[in-house]
């Protein structure tokens, strides 16, 4: 069942979160669009199109109708679905992406044996999502059930996700990582880097 409800209720409060926090936003930002390949991707649990509206991704996939409309608003062409059943063809796309929604799906290896599905061969998908390993990963897990939105959610570390891609068959080709320090402390863009454990944002690609 889509973990929707706090993302329904508190839209606002969950734009705000990038506004206040611009510059890990845009840390982010750097280390995604560096694993992104060109043609045309998606991006799974689109939210209110924040991230594919700056990554220049003009599909989305999301089960919140409070943030697919707001996703439409910002041009992003906003299908209603989840994960684990994506409304698409096979081989659809060049890539497909997900950004902080692994967490929150009911069966992650579904859902990436469904990026994998409508995704082309020789195509990319891109994990991008909190390490729980980081130290800020396991600030997030601490505090999680103060937190409206993480409250539901299912932490993994990058060994995690590096078992279910093995899994579903697929190579990884790149792990990078971003957002060094606690987010009140980071005042400027940070460099992302390669390898994890550092950082408390990974993104890590694999080709179908």
């Amino acid at each position: 069942m889509p973990r929707t409800r706090s993302f329904d209720m508190h839209r606002d409060r969950y734009e705000d979160w990038f506004v206040r926090n611009r510059f890990v936003f845009e840390s982010e930002l750097l280390a995604i669009r560096d694993a992104l390949p060109k043609g045309r991707g998606v991006e799974i649990g689109v939210g209110t199109g924040l991230f594919a509206e700056k990554l220049g991704i003009a599909d989305g996939v999301e089960p919140s109708a409070h943030m697919a409309e707001l996703a439409a608003k910002r041009g992003i062409h906003v299908c209603r679905g989840v994960a684990e059943e994506l409304p698409y063809h096979d081989a659809f796309f060049d890539f497909g992406l997900m950004v902080t929604t692994i967490c929150f799906v009911d069966d992650p290896r579904k859902a990436i044996r469904e990026m994998r599905r409508v995704v082309r061969k020789g195509g990319l998908l891109v994990l991008a999502f909190v390490d729980r390993a980081s130290p800020l990963g396991a600030q997030y897990e601490a505090f999680k059930e103060q937190n409206v939105f993480y409250k539901d959610a299912t932490f993994y570390s990058v060994d995690d996700i590096l078992q279910m891609l093995k899994a579903e068959g697929l190579e990884v080709e790149t792990i990078t990582q971003t957002v060094f320090g606690p987010l009140d402390a980071i005042h400027h863009v940070q460099p992302y880097k390669k390898g994890y454990s550092e950082g408390g944002f990974v993104v890590v690609s694999a080709k179908v």
